[in-house]
């Protein structure tokens, strides 16, 4: 039977030269899609048809969030995808990604949620098996190992026009409230609920919604410890009450939600003494005189709450911004207050985890959240495309989709910023980076280029190659076919199909670079 050849054989990508195609890290992106097995679950869940202009409707999902992560903003910049047009074929239209998304039904939604959970559960398999092993999150110099953070934050989305479920905002703008959640260890996009825009910041039935479906997305062995993070909308009796119940036996939760100071909590700050205020910690783990924190609990007891409820307080000198906001209590000391909710008692492993200082400076990392919140806006949710709330709903899923395949990629981004950096709308990061297309097998060259292209050889195969064995150091398979029936490729002895992999050749800086790279057998197609 002869072999079928995918659209990813015998192709091979330069970074300098003549001939260059726009969005070159769309391939990345979409081999990224297709080597973790998400191409194939999606179009495993959606429905098929038959005849010649029939499309896979797992390709055109996972088609759109490439485009969405190149910085698309409706159904037909699909068209991005025609840079590609010579290795992907000619893109999907407008009208068939919008039949796609209005598709997606109740039924269709709950079957890509499992779908995407099972890839996710692979991916997160090639994630422990790396050197760094699994990324736990690092706080105050402090390993939560074992520990899987999730970060729950609701957003704001302006309609410009009048589109089905658009409502008034709580600050008087246009258009939709979606609730999400990310997990903080992964950068990823677990879950995302579509609401109107005149929906409540804190309604608990939203909130326990999407928080079951981001626990449904972590593979099981990652549920055992869970740490959740929540602004103020999660300080309600309800929402804590059934974070307090998910705590079973083989299951632990730890939660902190943010906290609106009543004149009974400012009482209880007014009777803290001095002494009671230690320093703030810095993310870092170092002290800082210009924050203090002290435990609030127990001298405001609220017998109607959860039982092991601790309060932490936080005192800040206000900003300028802030002071015409000041209560009579914060004026009088010079001290801006919040206060933060958490059943943190002591985390096991983890030395001073039952201090007040460590808890708020666990809580404040939850800020990072609003940084995800802008990527997501960058890639999709800026703007919802259409009248239709399915086909909005649709395009949602799409970019979380997009989200994933955006955390999955580290080429897609700048390697360990120094600080936070968002993407911008239209302003894709290595997505965007033209290469040559070659026909044949370029001989490997060492020119000064930008360094930034050296990620699109090497970062993807460091997260998604699974560990090699110590023997065998070059990736890549020989053109002498009577190689292939004496030995087996890397690619067979883990399940991939034959003949799918090739080297990938990339130029940088200096010789001595590229030498190292050609040693690795780098391969990222």
């Amino acid at each position: 039977m002869k072999k079928r050849n995918a659209w990813h054989d015998k192709l091979s990508v330069a970074t300098s030269g003549s001939n260059l195609v726009g969005h070159a890290g769309a391939v990345l992106l979409r081999r990224c899609g297709d080597r973790t097995g998400l191409t194939a679950a999606l179009s495993t869940v959606l429905p098929t048809g038959k005849g010649p202009g029939w499309l896979d409707r797992g390709v055109v999902l996972v088609s759109l969030a490439v485009t969405i992560v190149l910085g698309a903003r409706s159904m037909s910049d699909i068209a991005l995808l025609a840079h590609q047009a010579a290795i992907f074929g000619d893109p999907p239209s407008d009208s068939t990604v919008r039949r796609t998304l209005d598709s997606l039904d109740t039924t269709a939604l709950t079957r890509i949620a499992k779908a995407r959970a099972k890839v996710r559960r692979h991916v997160w398999d090639l994630l422990a098996r790396r050197p760094g092993g699994f990324p736990w999150l690092n706080v105050a110099g402090k390993l939560l190992s074992g520990w899987v953070v999730i970060d729950m934050d609701a957003t704001l989305i302006t309609a410009h026009s009048d589109k089905n479920g658009a409502a008034v905002t709580f600050k008087k703008g246009y258009g939709f409230h979606p609730l999400g959640a990310w997990c903080a260890n992964t950068a990823e996009s677990l879950a995302m609920l579509l609401r109107p825009g005149n929906a409540g910041s804190n309604t608990v039935a939203d909130h326990i919604r999407v928080l079951n479906d981001a626990i449904a997305q972590l593979p099981i062995r990652h549920r055992r410890k869970l740490l959740v993070r929540i602004d103020g909308a999660g300080a309600t009796h309800d929402l804590l009450k059934h974070l307090h119940q998910l705590n079973t036996a083989w299951r632990t939760v730890r939660f902190t939600v943010g906290w609106a100071i009543t004149d009974t909590d400012e009482k209880a700050i007014a009777a803290l003494p001095e002494h009671a205020w230690t320093a703030s910690l810095r993310q870092d783990g170092e002290a800082t005189d210009t924050a203090g924190v002290a435990e609030l609990t127990g001298l405001n007891p609220r017998a109607d709450w959860i039982e092991g409820l601790r309060l932490v307080a936080r005192r800040t000198h206000p900003a300028g911004r802030h002071k015409a906001n000041l209560t009579a209590l914060e004026r009088k000391t010079g001290w801006r207050y919040a206060i933060l909710a958490t059943n943190i008692d002591r985390i096991h492993g983890v030395p001073g985890s039952h201090h007040p200082q460590f808890i708020d400076v666990v809580h404040r990392a939850h800020a990072g959240v609003e940084d995800k919140v802008r990527t997501n806006k960058a890639m999709g949710l800026r703007n919802l495309p259409s009248q239709s709330w399915t086909v909005n709903q649709g395009w949602v899923l799409a970019a979380n989709i997009a989200a994933d395949l955006d955390a999955w990629d580290p080429s897609a981004r700048p390697a360990r910023p120094t600080r936070p950096c968002p993407r911008r709308a239209g302003h894709p990061a290595l997505p965007a980076v033209a290469s040559t297309r070659e026909t044949h097998r370029p001989r490997p060259t060492a020119m000064a280029h930008d360094q930034r292209n050296v990620a699109l050889g090497h970062r993807l195969h460091d997260l998604l190659e699974p560990p090699q064995p110590a023997t065998r150091t070059h990736l890549s398979r020989r053109r002498n076919p009577d190689h292939h029936r004496q030995e087996q490729t890397p690619a067979q002895e883990t399940g991939a199909p034959a003949g799918d992999l090739r080297t990938t050749t990339l130029t940088t800086r200096g010789t001595k670079r590229s030498q190292t790279n050609q040693s690795r057998g780098i391969e990222t197609l």
